[in-house]
C-alpha cells in the first residue's frame, strides 16, 4: 500500500541567526527565526511524512513550548520521525521538495542537502530530491523576508 503526504513550512529571515537548510549551514547575512534551527526544508519533509502516515504534524510531535527542542538540529527531528514511521510499519519510497528563496543561491548546496536528508531517513540519495526556486521578487520570499519549502513524501507499508 502506497500513501502520499504533503508538507509546507515558512519562516522569517532575521539578523543574528544561522541559515540552516537541509541540515547545511549556508553562509548568508540572515537566518531563519524559529524555536529549533528553523530548517524549513526539513520541517516540510517531517510534515509530509507525518501526513502520509496519518501520524499528526511536526507541531504536535515537537511543540515549540517544549524546551527540549530549543535550538535543536532539525536533522535530529527528521531522524525521530523516520524511526516513528518505521515503527508503524512504513518505509520511505521517495521525497520531493522545493525551497523558495530569492537569496541566497541554494543550488550549490543541494547535493549536500540530499546527502544529509537521505542519511537521516535511512534511504538512498536517489530517493530524495531537493529543488530551489525564486519567486521572481514576488511575495515574502521574493522580498527576502523569509524562506518557504514544500515537500511531498511517498511511503509504503
Amino acid at each position: 500500500m502506497y500513501r502520499v503526504g504533503h508538507g509546507f513550512d515558512a519562516h522569517r529571515l532575521v539578523e543574528d541567526r544561522r541559515l540552516v537548510l537541509g541540515g547545511v549551514d549556508i553562509p548568508f547575512e540572515k537566518g531563519l527565526l524559529g524555536h529549533s534551527d528553523a530548517d524549513v526544508l526539513i520541517h516540510a519533509i517531517c510534515d509530509a511524512l507525518l501526513g502520509a502516515t496519518a501520524m499528526g504534524d511536526i507541531g504536535r510531535m515537537f511543540p515549540d513550548t517544549d524546551e527540549r527542542y530549543r535550538g535543536i538540529s532539525s536533522l535530529v527531528l527528521l531522524e525521530h520521525v523516520a524511526k516513528e514511521i518505521s515503527s508503524a510499519g512504513y518505509r520511505v519510497s521517495n521525497i520531493d521538495t522545493t525551497v523558495a528563496a530569492q537569496a541566497p543561491r541554494l543550488a550549490p548546496h543541494a547535493e549536500l542537502m540530499r546527502e544529509n536528508l537521505a542519511k537521516a531517513l535511512g534511504v538512498n540519495i536517489s530517493q530524495v530530491s531537493v529543488k530551489a526556486t525564486t519567486t521572481e521578487k514576488m511575495g515574502f520570499t521574493g522580498r527576502g523576508d523569509g524562506i518557504a519549502a514544500w515537500a511531498v513524501a511517498m511511503v509504503e507499508k
